[in-house]
């Protein structure tokens, strides 16, 4: 049986192949409504199927977005990759997802190789591209959106939420319930001392404290981003003989690690400690009590960033329009600050 081609398609609709490509692609041209249903009744009928090879090929891209964060197993980072498929399949467009581990060799790896796939673009959690990195990207004109985190390095397209103002609205929601202090668990000492998130979730932490007239000094503790890491420094945190009235987390996972350390010691949570965090990754509903935290609309940041790593606009040297898009940060009380 012959291959069904797209000038089969074309005259069976009585259309041209140009107009073809144009129902096919989702453009780059608009196609009348009845047209366009001729060209879908036509391909139907006919059982056509779009060579995604020849098609790469001709265009030098294909319809793949790559994606790399730092560990999917985190459930903020699963949780952004499936919102950025989804509105990435709202485009015509899947996403192959890698994980960096936080080594900047595997990032390297991942770019790279998406890369040599003629990605259409990369969406990138990124601790901080290094220059290799950075030449690889500069080598192949990519297109690139940095998610979540704003390194400095490829002229600040990201799609970012407001760290510091989310930060500050937990810590003062703290202090209001009367806590004479709120110790903060910060990332590890790896954490880049700009554009990380969690650098910005401290700084957020400590402007509330200054704010309020209380000493940040001692009360900042180092934790991995991880639950069962920072369970461990939380129990012996939550051990030692000045063990904090509350504690702000820089990130949800953290906050359940200490929430699991507190129940293991048997200390009341909020009545004897209060936990906050930030993400408001699904488990936060979850968690006993329930964890009060710092939210982001992540479908609509993952929708910006497949936006902006579509835009053509981006290969333009010098182009500003929506480089950075930032998301407004919205505090989610529930019953670990004390809140009722």
């Amino acid at each position: 049986m012959a291959k069904v081609t797209r000038d089969d398609v074309a005259r069976l609709a009585g259309t041209s192949t140009a107009v073809v490509s144009y129902v096919i692609n989702n453009g780059p041209r608009p196609v009348a409504p009845a047209t366009r249903e001729r060209v879908l009744a036509a391909i139907k009928e006919l059982g056509y199927r779009p060579d995604r090879v020849a098609q790469a090929m001709a265009s030098r891209r294909t319809d793949l977005i790559g994606m790399v964060v730092p560990d999917a197993r985190q459930p903020f980072f699963a949780e952004m990759a499936h919102a950025v498929e989804q509105a990435a399949a709202e485009r015509g467009k899947m996403v192959l997802v890698g994980n960096s581990d936080y080594r900047r060799e595997r990032e390297v790896h991942y770019l790279r190789a998406f890369l040599g796939m003629r990605v259409s673009g990369l969406i990138l959690v990124s601790q901080g591209l290094t220059e290799s990195a950075a030449a690889e990207i500069e080598a192949w004109e990519a297109r690139v959106v940095l998610l979540h985190e704003r390194p400095e390095a490829i002229d600040d397209v990201a799609v970012v939420t407001d760290d510091i103002g989310g930060a500050q609205l937990a810590t003062r929601h703290l202090l209001e319930h009367g806590h004479p202090y709120v110790a903060c668990l910060g990332g590890p000492d790896t954490t880049p001392p700009v554009g990380d998130p969690v650098t910005d979730h401290v700084e957020g932490w400590r402007r509330a404290m200054l704010e309020s007239g209380k000493p940040v000094e001692g009360r900042l503790f180092q934790a991995p981003f991880n639950r069962y890491d920072a369970y461990q420094v939380a129990l012996k945190l939550l051990s030692g003989p000045d063990r904090p009235p509350a504690i702000f987390c820089s990130t949800d996972d953290q906050a359940i690690g200490v929430l699991r350390a507190a129940r293991e010691l048997r200390i009341d949570v909020p009545g004897e400690l209060a936990v906050a965090g930030f993400d408001d990754v699904k488990e936060a509903h979850l968690t006993d009590p329930p964890l009060t935290t710092v939210s982001s609309d992540r479908p609509a940041m993952a929708r910006a960033a497949v936006d902006l790593v579509l835009d053509d606009s981006l290969r333009v040297p010098g182009s500003r329009r929506d480089r950075v898009r930032q998301f407004p940060s919205g505090l989610v009380i529930r019953r670990s600050c004390g809140c009722t």
